[in-house]
């Protein structure tokens, strides 16, 4: 009897597997809908120059980011946030990447610029950027990116 139930199991194991891999719930059923999760993350990239005299100070600041600033970010809906750094035609650059993930961006940025403890990290990295001159004609420092590709 137990080599009889072995041998069975063994023979309906990989249908039990296949079956419950390819059970599909209706979003409603589930209360997820993928429209509204998709949209909930927005992808933002952005570029700017920075001075090379400052580069290691540049690095120094980011490596001991401050704890205010890294809180306000989260508070902000900012999630993933990265910054490189690339070397083109004997220039740095820094390109930014981040997700926001809440309902009114600029009410958020304008909660992160009201912030006194941001304020004085953006008095210290500032000098070090050199803005594009798109970014420099709006007295910005980042230049925005189009996404062009994006794959999960």
């Amino acid at each position: 009897m137990k080599t009889l139930k072995n041998r069975y199991g063994l023979m309906f194991m990989p249908l039990l597997i296949l079956l419950a891999c390819n059970t599909t719930t209706k979003p409603e059923q589930s209360g997820f809908d993928r429209k509204d999760a998709e949209q909930k993350v927005k992808r933002y990239g952005s570029i700017t120059g920075l001075k090379p005299e400052k580069i290691a100070a540049y690095k120094k600041l980011h490596a001991a980011a401050w704890p205010g600033v890294l809180k306000k970010i989260t508070e902000c809906n900012i999630h993933n946030y990265s910054i490189y750094l690339k070397e083109i035609d004997g220039k740095p650059y820094l390109f930014s990447y981040f997700e926001y993930t809440g309902k009114d961006f600029d009410a958020d940025m304008k909660k992160m610029a009201a912030d006194t403890t941001t304020q004085r990290w953006w008095k210290e990295t500032a000098p070090m950027q050199i803005p594009l001159p798109d970014a420099a004609a709006k007295s910005e420092t980042w230049s925005g990116m189009e996404e062009v590709f994006h794959q999960n």
